[in-house]
């Protein structure tokens, strides 16, 4: 990287010394700034910017592609734009430079995290390792295996899970009322065996408890003191029943959503139709599907053609 000499050395100097002595920064701090701003101003004298001045926006965005290409993680290069962007608002301010070409670029986005679904059997061991925990009549048991198979079968958040009330579910129409983010509606179809369970629960289960705790409550999961059962406790259950599925504790409730909609997408299902099951207000969010099934896909194409490596 070119050595940083004349005006663009003068500027980097006297905003180190602003942050040192006028802003008060931590020796810590500061030379995390140091590191960051170095590097930049490096960057700009390979590009032959004799001043910061000079530095226009994509050469912030050449940068950034720049940085992208190390090895600094995202943290690390939100930083360093902060850095940035701290330095030419400070030239602007200072009457060094007529504009700020940093004040409208977007930081880098995060890495897209693809969720990490369940195989099929996988699911199946867990929802049949709910009922092995207690007796099978047991209200627990019958709560238990109501709660993963809806979570499963209807793709809900465990937030809209814990709270439905009676009054949305329809057993004769085998369908659900779940109210997402932002209190929004939506009616999704209950599958036969989530169905079944539910209205297992809802009849020799959720009775005994409400009954035994003398308290009305419009909530269909409740726990043994008749009240609304908690998030905590819907996290609790799924990770005691996949532990003694043999799944482990990285099993949770998002899982069971992802799995969900992976299975869908892997069955044919319209990508726009898993966006409404989902409760996604965009599209974009559901499309990260498609890429899950496509890395599926790739991996069988690569297992099994004997030409695809």
């Amino acid at each position: 990287m070119t050595a940083v000499s004349g005006p663009l050395a003068r500027d980097l100097a006297d905003y180190l010394a602003h942050l040192r002595v006028e802003r008060g920064l931590a020796e810590n701090t500061l030379r995390a700034y140091r590191h960051d701003l170095e590097r930049y101003a490096g960057f700009l004298a390979d590009a032959r910017v004799p001043a910061l001045a000079a530095a226009h926006e994509g050469h912030i965005e050449g940068f950034l592609a720049h940085l992208a290409d190390s090895d600094l993680n995202q943290r690390s290069r939100n930083r360093a734009l902060a850095a940035v962007r701290g330095w030419h608002k400070f030239a602007t301010l200072e009457g060094r430079a007529e504009v700020d070409p940093a004040r409208d670029v977007a930081a880098p986005r995060p890495a897209l995290l693809l969720p990490h679904p369940l195989p099929v059997d996988d699911v199946t061991r867990l929802l049949a390792a709910a009922g092995h925990l207690d007796e099978a009549t047991h209200p627990r048991t019958l709560r238990d295996i109501a709660l993963l198979e809806l979570l499963y079968g209807c793709g809900a958040r465990i937030s809209e899970a814990v709270g439905l009330d009676l009054d949305d579910v329809d057993l004769d129409g085998r369908s659900v009322r779940l109210f997402g983010k932002g209190r929004k509606e939506r009616v999704v179809p209950l599958g036969r065996y989530a169905s079944a369970a539910l209205g297992a629960y809802l009849v020799r289960g959720r009775p005994v408890w409400v009954r035994e705790a003398h308290r009305a409550s419009p909530a269909v999961f409740v726990n043994a003191r008749g009240g609304r059962l908690s998030r905590q406790s819907g996290w609790a259950t799924l990770k005691r029943v996949a532990e003694v599925a043999g799944l482990g504790a990285e099993v949770t409730p998002h899982t069971l959503r992802h799995s969900y909609a992976t299975h869908l997408m892997q069955g044919g299902a319209d990508v726009r139709v898993v966006q409404e099951l989902l409760g996604h207000a965009s599209v974009t969010t559901t499309q990260i599907y498609t890429q899950v099934t496509v890395d599926s896909l790739r991996e069988v194409h690569a297992a099994a053609h004997p030409r695809a490596h």
